[in-house]
């Protein structure tokens, strides 16, 4: 096989999402934007909502035509992104609801869409998406005459325990909605974390489920090997790669695997990396190129047929520190080329 090899496993992925649901007293959606993160939206979805999982996340209407293919009628299907221009199609037809994140949406969504479900999402101080609280004055009074199915907003530094901003927005949130009936969220992965007072009426852990910070104790749910082309010798002195980016200070074996940045390998692991034969660590010498990686196998008896990027040794997030960025951009980069093997439920 010249292709890396991709394995997903579906059962701790739910595994997360139970451990997680336990955390709190409340309902437990699941995210599944960006394909489930990039590990194959429809099976994970699919594992998910046999676990019980009856409400998803989806960051836009696109994304969730896999999931109502795979699932049905059933389960509900939550668009962060809201009601957009020329979406209106998609969002009657696949039975989505909205989060609404403007007065422009939502004028938009009860004009056309009059009967359909639909959420709000309010800005408690991230500046990203949502109704800022003068907004929400505004409409606040027509908009919950409609009796939404949501009312949400989303913390920015929540993996940051102690910051300041995570006991403001939880203030802001209270105040723009303490009193009203509709269900509410705040809480992500590490609202959760937070404890019970973020936690209101359902919870919408995405990076948790597929074993990222900041859920430290999050089962692993990835493993990524990587075969090796060739290994050849190389002399003291010599160089490897683009640009001789790499010299050898002895002589070395260099493996020559199948991956690169085609494959979400991004460039700012050269020369960072490390990738493990067995037990053993192997540096990635010299650039990250299109296809191929060059690893410093000289400490290795024999001739590795594979190499392991990510797995028992070594996470996502810490695959991501050596690249100086966070687990998610590892998970959601990585490549339609890998020979994905998907077990469990």
């Amino acid at each position: 096989m010249s292709t890396g090899r991709l394995i997903i496993d579906l059962d701790a992925v739910v595994a997360n999402w139970r451990n997680l649901d336990a955390m709190t007293g409340c309902k437990t959606a699941a995210v599944v934007k960006a394909d489930a993160y990039g590990l194959g939206a429809a099976n994970v979805a699919k594992a998910l909502f046999k676990a019980g999982v009856r409400q998803f996340f989806v960051a836009v209407a696109e994304e969730a035509a896999v999931i109502r293919e795979e699932l049905g009628p059933r389960p509900e299907i939550n668009v962060f992104s809201g009601h957009m221009k020329g979406d209106t199609d998609l969002i009657r037809d696949l039975r989505l609801t909205p989060m609404i994140n403007s007065v422009d949406q939502l004028t938009r969504h009860l004009e056309t869409l009059p009967d359909h479900p639909f959420g709000i999402q309010l800005d408690t101080g991230m500046n990203r998406l949502g109704m800022e609280i003068s907004e929400w004055a505004a409409v606040a009074e027509v908009a919950l005459a409609q009796r939404p199915t949501l009312v949400m907003s989303h913390l920015a530094c929540a993996d940051e325990p102690d910051h300041p901003m995570n006991a403001y927005q939880l203030a802001q949130f209270r105040k723009m909605t303490d009193g009203i009936t509709v269900p509410r969220s705040l809480a992500a992965t590490g609202g959760i974390l937070l404890g019970p007072d973020y936690h209101f009426d359902l919870t919408r852990p995405g990076i948790g489920l597929y074993g990222g910070l900041p859920y430290a104790d999050a089962q692993p749910v990835i493993e990524l090997d990587l075969p090796v082309v060739q290994i050849r010798d190389v002399a003291e002195g010599e160089v490897v790669g683009y640009g001789n980016s790499w010299q050898a200070e002895r002589p070395s074996r260099i493996a020559t695997v199948s991956g690169g940045y085609a494959d979400g390998i991004i460039r700012m692991l050269s020369d960072r990396a490390t990738l493990y034969a067995g037990e053993i660590p192997c540096k990635l010498v010299g650039r990250v190129s299109m296809d191929l990686l060059t690893i410093d196998v000289t400490d290795v008896e024999g001739d590795p047929a594979k190499l392991t990027l990510i797995g028992p040794q070594q996470g996502v997030d810490d695959l991501a520190r050596a690249a100086m960025t966070i687990g998610y951009e590892i998970l959601t980069q990585l490549g339609a080329r890998y020979a994905r093997k998907t077990f469990g439920k």
